[in-house]
């Protein structure tokens, strides 16, 4: 009797291991989607879980939303399908197709813009108006895979053998801008987008504006990068192209209601999207070229 207990006991346990995993969209595996810390995680969660809803009510998946601590987090999620969808920054994109494969799916659109560049700024009263200036200063920079907040602006001033005493990485475009108004560094790097009709301020001053009305007439602009398509809306190699779809084109409708409009603006300052390919970020493949480097030597 007791072999027989132990036998059903054995095949019970083996029928378990075998039930097949739940269905991805299910309550039960939920299609992940992570956004990258380029503002207040708080902020991003709440803005990217009302996307979520709305996908679910429109698609019939469930989303589970979450903002790791760094760029690079979001990278390796991508290649241990710990994450399926990420709203990747433009270099970030680059590096998790190259190591991993992952697809662009969206570009996503700025006051009608579907590329954008980098800033220098550094504080109103700083004797810092150039570039050349600054040699010597201290620089904070965003994130290691921030286009415009470290790859473009720190290969220009390579370029021009312009050398900081000495830099550090802020964690994202609003610390960057906070490490410069505090008086932790002499000059910031953030991205860059153009003032809407009214004058209104687009670049990454606006992400602490609220709370720091006088921003705009504390900090400068100096200098600015090249341009770059946006950022995007990526997903993981071999992720079911028919559920992808579904998720893409619904996104696309969001971005066309009230209410969407406003959350996505809320979000990343996001107007719109529009269908993106691989190729259209080869440009920022061609600038690594330039610099005889490759996006790998940026992921650590």
């Amino acid at each position: 009797m007791k072999l027989l207990r132990f036998i059903l006991l054995i095949t019970l346990l083996f029928a378990i291991g075998c039930v097949k995993e739940a269905e991805l969209g299910s309550k039960k595996n939920p299609i992940k989607m992570y956004f990258v810390p380029s503002m207040e995680a708080g902020k991003i969660v709440t803005s990217g879980q009302e996307i979520a809803d709305y996908l679910t009510k429109e698609t019939g998946y469930y989303f589970k939303v979450a903002v790791p601590t760094s760029y690079a987090a979001v990278i390796e999620a991508l290649g241990t399908n710990e994450t399926d969808i990420a709203w990747l920054a433009t270099f970030a994109y680059i590096l998790a197709n190259e190591k991993f494969g992952a697809e662009v799916a969206l570009t996503t659109v700025r006051k009608g813009l579907d590329k954008y560049r980098g800033q220098f700024i550094v504080r109103s009263n700083s004797d810092i108006n150039s570039l050349e200036d600054i040699n010597g200063k201290i620089i904070a920079y965003t994130d290691a895979a921030s286009a415009s907040g470290f790859i473009y602006p720190s290969a220009l001033l390579a370029q021009k053998k312009i050398i900081p005493k000495n830099s550090l990485f802020a964690g994202g475009h609003p610390q960057a801008i906070l490490a410069v108004y505090q008086g932790r560094a002499d000059v910031g790097c953030t991205f860059w987008s153009p003032p809407g009709e009214d004058g209104e301020i687009n670049d990454a001053r606006r992400a602490v504006i609220d709370t720091y009305p006088d921003v705009v007439e504390k900090i400068k602009i100096i200098g600015y990068t090249d341009w770059l398509p946006n950022d995007t809306v990526t997903f993981r190699k071999d992720f079911p192209s028919e559920m992808r779809e579904k998720i893409v084109q619904t996104l696309l409708d969001y971005a066309n209601t009230e209410i969407g409009s406003q959350t996505l603006d809320d979000l990343l300052d996001i107007d719109n999207f529009i269908r993106a390919k691989d190729s259209d970020y080869d440009i920022v493949r061609n600038t690594l070229k330039a610099l005889e480097t490759e996006a790998s030597e940026f992921i650590k």
